[in-house]
């Protein structure tokens, strides 16, 4: 029984393996529209499909960002300047992609857009920082796949949105969290709504990398001015030496970020060019072996994994 079990195990694998290696065709003439791409998993991204031969359009936030890119790039590849988090940018960035995809439409879009607040607990931050996330991470989102939407549907093309793995299973940060969850369900309804018109969406979930957003002095530095900023309540609920043994534990996990993030960018390379995309894409050790197996925990159980070793807190019952 365990060897008819193991045998179909694996001809499953071997099967999809097979499936997963059907390349799209004709690359070269397939447009690709990326955000967030002044660096990080957008700026590598950029550049890896612009060595495949696709024809890269890339969105920066800084003309800065878009002229180093263009540096390390072929004539191919184009930028424009675009904020997610405003709609006039969002609807200028469309009408420059309109105007060079013209009848053959947008292949693939990948929304990589993000920020990260400070590594704090929930009610140690701003009003202001929870709407910068969201409009971020998930609002900007969603406006900028609505706006560009037809392109995509005119080519039958591919939508990749960058989740996390925290969008899986939320184990710190969370208005992150709660962004990137958004992000899952946005990407679970728009999927099963465009597959009749042929559109296919992956949805990238990355573990802990090392990117702009978890440089460990930037963020370090943020965490200290969060902490500063704190209602003097919500300061002595905590205690200085609570604070102390977060930052300690923050500062551990930073340093423990992969740096190959080419595990990432392979897995939106594959969302864009196979024949037989992945509806999710789990990059990174730790998400595959670790954040993955216990999102199918009971709840009680992940929880007593994830917080066992957090400190407790000066005022804590």
């Amino acid at each position: 029984m365990w060897l008819c079990l193991a045998a179909l195990v694996g001809l499953y694998f071997l099967l999809r393996w097979y499936r997963e290696r059907q390349v799209v065709s004709h690359l070269q003439d397939k447009y690709v529209f990326i955000t967030g791409c002044d660096s990080g998993f957008g700026n590598l991204l950029a550049r890896q499909l612009d060595l495949r031969g696709l024809m890269v359009l890339a969105a920066c936030l800084t003309e800065e960002g878009a002229q180093q890119l263009r540096d390390q790039t072929s004539d191919r590849l184009e930028t424009v300047i675009l904020d997610v988090t405003k709609t006039e940018s969002i609807s200028a960035a469309t009408q420059w992609v309109r105007e060079r995809v013209r009848d053959r439409g947008l292949w693939g879009l990948v929304n990589n857009a993000g920020i990260f607040h400070p590594h704090c607990y929930i009610e140690w931050l701003k009003m202001e920082t929870y709407m910068d996330v969201f409009k971020v991470n998930l609002i900007g989102l969603i406006e900028l796949t609505l706006s560009m939407l037809p392109l995509v549907r005119r080519a039958r093309g591919r939508i990749v949105n960058v989740s996390s793995i925290l969008g899986r299973i939320a184990s710190f940060g969370g208005i992150y969290c709660s962004s990137k969850y958004g992000v899952e369900a946005f990407s679970d309804i728009l999927r099963r709504e465009l597959q009749h018109f042929g559109v296919k969406i992956s949805i990238d979930e990355p573990g802990y990398f090392r990117t702009g957003m978890t440089e460990l002095q930037r963020c370090l530095e943020k965490l200290k001015q969060a902490w500063e900023e704190v209602l003097e309540h919500v300061k002595e609920a905590y205690g200085q030496k609570f604070f102390d043994a977060h930052y300690s534990g923050v500062k551990q996990e930073l340093l423990k970020c992969s740096t190959n993030l080419n595990l990432v960018t392979d897995c939106m390379e594959h969302a864009l060019t196979s024949v037989y995309p992945r509806t999710r894409y789990s990059a990174g050790w730790d998400s595959q072996f670790f954040f993955i197996p216990l999102s199918y925990l009971p709840t009680s159980l992940s929880d007593y994994i994830l917080t066992r070793s957090w400190p407790k807190p000066a005022q804590a019952v």
